[in-house]
């Protein structure tokens, strides 16, 4: 979930992962959603990949956890981060996207995805489940 999507495909697809569950509280304000726990699964995927993943990378320089457009490199290309925002904008009707829970403005243009589709949002954002395309394919 730390990792870019293009580096997480290959490990989720060795597990054999087909379907990627999130929880987002960014519009309704739930605040123990999985960005908010995001911390915790970079740091397990830094003590069994520490080349790969460094949790300060997660971090601004001046060391703040963020998701706007301030946020690091690292935390815009995570799995995490893209499928927590995907598509997130639209919701706004033109208008800024904002994270409740988070309290920030989000980039004007959302992220993209490459590897994966969704499968599934509910009606208040808080669970969306999303699909490895070509997952339903033998290698």
């Amino acid at each position: 979930m730390s990792s870019p999507e293009d580096v997480a495909y290959p490990i989720l697809r060795k597990h054999d992962v087909t379907h990627v569950l999130v929880i987002f509280g960014g519009l309704i304000g739930y605040s123990g959603d999985d960005i908010n726990k995001f911390l915790w699964m970079v740091r397990i995927a830094q003590g069994v990949w520490p080349e790969e993943i460094r949790e300060v990378d997660y971090f601004t320089p001046q060391g703040e956890y963020r998701v706007d457009e301030r946020a690091s490199k690292a935390m815009r290309e995570s799995l995490m981060y893209k499928m927590s925002y995907y598509r997130y904008g639209e919701l706004f009707g033109g208008q800024q996207a904002q994270d409740r829970v988070r309290g920030q403005a989000l980039p004007k243009t959302g992220p993209s995805l490459d590897y994966l589709d969704e499968a599934f949002t509910s009606e208040n954002w808080i669970v969306s489940c999303f699909f490895f395309l070509g997952s339903f394919i033998r290698d």
